[in-house]
This record gives C-alpha cells, sequence and structure tokens, in this order.
C-alpha cells in the first residue's frame, strides 16, 4: 500500500457522496431552479412587453392579449402615443392597489371598450390545472404563465387577480374601462374582482417600486394632495425601445414538469423550518419566478 492510497480513497468517497447530493431531490424552490434548463424559461414578446419608469425604477409588464386583445390594444396605443407619460400614480391603498391614469387629460378622447371579464375555452388554449380546490372558481391553474381559472360546465375561463395583476379601472358601468386607468394589485389576492374587471397583464418584474410606494391618506388609499402623487416618467413597448436598452427577462415557464416539481415543493415545504406541510396551494401563493438573463443576450 502507497501513502497516496488513503487520499485515492478520500476523493473517490468524496465523489461518490457529491454524486449522491446531486441526485437527492430538491427541497426548496431555490435548490430547484438552480436544476432548471434554459427550455424551462420563456422570454415575453416585446410586443406586449411594457416598461413602466419611475424615479424608483423600471416596471416591466407582460401583457395578456389572449385575454384581453381589445384593451392590451389600447393600451399599446395609449403608451405608443406617449399617453401615459408624466401622469400621476394617485392612488396607492395599503393591502389593495396602485392605481394611475387621467382620463380627461391630454385633450385625448379615449373611448371606452366592452369588459373583457372572460373568454371561452377552446382547444388551442394552454392550461396547467393546480391539483386543489379554489374557493372562487371550479377550476384553477395557469395558462401562458398567466394564474387563471376555468369553468368547463361554463366554458369559459378567465384571469385571475393575483398579487402583480394588472386591471383596468372602470366605472360602476361594466363596459366603461378604456386603458386609461390602469391598477397593479400590491396586496392579498383580490379575488373578488375575478370577472368584474378586465385583467390585461401581470407585473414580472420591479414589483417592489409600486409595492413600496407611500401610502396614500385619503379615503380609498388616494393621495389628498397633488404634489404626493407619483409622476410616472414613461411607459414604452419593450418592442419600441433599442435592444441594448431592452432588460432581457426570462419567465418559468408554467408548462414543464420542473414547475410541476415547485408546485409540489411549495404545497408540502420540505425545508427544514417547516413542521406540518400544508399539503395544499392557492392560486395566487404559486410562486411565478422571473429572473434577467446574463447568458443570453437581449432579443
Amino acid at each position: 500500500m502507497t501513502a497516496s492510497t488513503p487520499s485515492c480513497a478520500l476523493i473517490t468517497l468524496a465523489a461518490v457522496l457529491s454524486a449522491a447530493a446531486a441526485a437527492a431531490p430538491p427541497r426548496s424552490m431555490g435548490e430547484l431552479l438552480v436544476q432548471s434548463t434554459p427550455g424551462d424559461w420563456r422570454k415575453p414578446d416585446p410586443e406586449n412587453t411594457l416598461y413602466l419608469q419611475l424615479d424608483t425604477g423600471r416596471v416591466v409588464i407582460e401583457l395578456a392579449p389572449g385575454f384581453a386583445p381589445r384593451h392590451v390594444a389600447a393600451i399599446r396605443a395609449l403608451a405608443r402615443s406617449h399617453y401615459y407619460d408624466g401622469q400621476k400614480i394617485g392612488r396607492v391603498q395599503d393591502n389593495f392597489v396602485v392605481q394611475w391614469g387621467e382620463p380627461a387629460t391630454k385633450g385625448i378622447t379615449v373611448p371606452a371598450l366592452a369588459g373583457e371579464f372572460s373568454r371561452p375555452i377552446t382547444p388551442a388554449l394552454p392550461f396547467t390545472v393546480l391539483p386543489d380546490t379554489d374557493g372562487y372558481a371550479p377550476a384553477v391553474g395557469f395558462t401562458d404563465g398567466f394564474p387563471a381559472a376555468r369553468d368547463v360546465a361554463g366554458k369559459t375561463t378567465w384571469l385571475a387577480h393575483c398579487y402583480g395583476t394588472l386591471g383596468v379601472g372602470r366605472d360602476i358601468e361594466a363596459n366603461s374601462g378604456s386603458g386609461a386607468e390602469l391598477y397593479v394589485v400590491i396586496g392579498h389576492a383580490p379575488r373578488q374582482l375575478d370577472r368584474n374587471g378586465t385583467v390585461a397583464g401581470r407585473v414580472v418584474y420591479g414589483m417592489e417600486s409600486l409595492a413600496a410606494l407611500p401610502r396614500g391618506t385619503g379615503p380609498l388609499g388616494f393621495y389628498e394632495k397633488p404634489a404626493e402623487g407619483v409622476t410616472i416618467h414613461s411607459v414604452r413597448v419593450a418592442a419600441d425601445v433599442p435592444v441594448t436598452e431592452r432588460i432581457p427577462i426570462e419567465v418559468l415557464r408554467t408548462d414543464t414538469p420542473l414547475f410541476a416539481q415547485l408546485v409540489e415543493l411549495r404545497r408540502n415545504r420540505a425545508d427544514d423550518w417547516y413542521k406540518v406541510p400544508a399539503g395544499y396551494i392557492d392560486l395566487c401563493n404559486v410562486p411565478l419566478p422571473a429572473r434577467v438573463s446574463s447568458s443570453t443576450p437581449p432579443e
């Protein structure tokens, strides 16, 4: 036996232990995402992506033309006309919404649109169903990365109001929204709004710039003084922004085996801190990870 034998044995054992650790199932979302492959991620379409610029940073919003085609088209047109530029965020209601939009400003008449609260189910529409029941819909899951609900008997589907959801403001009349007035959910999911308002997208990056805004002190969270309003510097369609100035966002796909693993990890937490697994997950508690890609150049 040579003097190097114990060392070789130690190296071999270390390699075995390392391989065993690599083969161990992930116990947290972080461990799972480390194992993801490029195919587990997708890049939002620049034509359906908005960049909302505040003093505190850029907020990236993915639009949902599959559910609200008329409103999304209107929002894109308003962004391209620079309608939102210089407007104020006038409402920040704690545990509810951030809201902006001044329909009477700039001399622009923005026509009202028929509400797009739900749409028909079609065979071509993807739907990754969650395994648990929901109090607001017969079935819930994800469509193209958006939290969604379905009523198979009624043959309809709709997007849910979860944290980060972009909604279209309206008056009492159902068909009074236009895209000129928008809101983003910053609190616990107000699912009572489902099918009562048009959902036009969701924030995929920079949510902290909205969630950390000072709360309004007036009724319903409205700012009481004009000076309190937070200025929107610009809203741009990402496709109109030079490629070098875009953020190469990637969003986790919701139609992959890895996403199914993520859902199960969140339903039954295996982290050391958890002693009693829940065995259940709410639609709006399923995380939808996004990342800025450093290895993939912007498109």
